[in-house]
């Protein structure tokens, strides 16, 4: 009969083992990408401009014939374990440290009995909410849900110059409903404890039955995607609970949405830094 210590010991263990696989860490490969080649941007040369144009749309037209183009770079452990690269292999870019954050903002709500599921509001190919319900299971945990927010066709349009950076046409952000639900399968993981959420925020959101939440993931880039998210959810936040915000300090606009709607609603809690690019910060009561 395992003791108490080595029970905890083994479920640290196997989540450790699980970040290596879920950020493609341990595996030699996991540092290649595909070679997707720049925006074509006329810079006054007309030859290059069209060399580079005629480049990327053939590019496109092999991705969708599933032929792709990939880039076998040296490895790189601390940009992967940092989560600086968008992974050929692998489930999720966030990299080890956002990992840890997601399993102590999980299980420090277990452990004070925060009552509420766990959401991620865009989520790629299932990655960080696939560990989430992992450490549910870890735990024996089977009174929770996770959702899975997601338009599951990548990122919408900026609305304006000042939401964000427009990744709408990348290839590789595009991750459907179909393959997110096969990659919680791969990991024994789908079941009805994961609820999935299929279109833009702003029309799921407001209408997800979600009654309170334990944990709120954002990572939804954009300035429009993280405020839709803050104004359809936080109000179902249970105190003592957590926020994350993926992209407080790697996409401005990202950090911007969290910082004005904390002032707005007069709310002034110690935001807590993650890693280059994510925070965190725990609802007040």
């Amino acid at each position: 009969m395992p003791t108490e210590s080595t029970e905890s010991e083994l479920i640290e263990r196997h989540l450790d083992l699980l970040k290596k696989v879920l950020t493609a860490s341990i595996y030699e490969e996991g540092g290649w990408s595909y070679a997707e080649p720049p925006p074509a941007r006329f810079r006054g040369n007309p030859l290059q401009y069209l060399g580079r144009l005629l480049e990327r749309r053939a590019v496109r037209r092999m991705a969708r014939r599933g032929l792709r183009l990939v880039r076998t770079e040296p490895w790189k452990d601390e940009e992967r374990r940092e989560g600086r690269v968008w992974p050929l292999l692998g489930y999720t870019m966030v990299g080890h440290p956002r990992l840890d954050n997601i399993q102590f903002c999980v299980e420090d709500a277990l452990r004070n009995g925060v009552p509420g599921d766990l959401i991620e509001t865009g989520t790629w190919r299932g990655g960080a909410s696939i560990f989430m319900r992992a450490v549910l299971a870890a735990h024996g945990v089977t009174d929770r849900t996770v959702w899975v927010a997601d338009s599951f066709e990548g990122l919408p349009p900026p609305v304006d110059d000042n939401d964000g950076w427009d990744h709408s046409d990348e290839e590789i952000l595009k991750v459907s409903l179909e393959q997110v639900r096969t990659n919680f399968a791969r990991f024994d993981l789908l079941d009805d404890q994961v609820h999935f959420l299929e279109g833009w925020f702003s029309d799921t959101l407001p209408k997800a039955p979600i009654e309170r939440l334990a944990v709120l993931r954002l990572d939804g880039d954009l300035y429009s995607s993280t405020m839709d998210a803050l104004q359809a959810l936080y109000d179902k936040m249970s105190p003592g609970g957590y926020v994350i915000a993926d992209d407080y300090h790697s996409w401005p606009p990202s950090g911007r949405a969290v910082d004005e709607f904390l002032k707005e609603r007069g709310i002034s809690p110690e935001i807590e830094t993650i890693d280059w690019a994510g925070a965190y910060f725990q609802v007040p009561a």
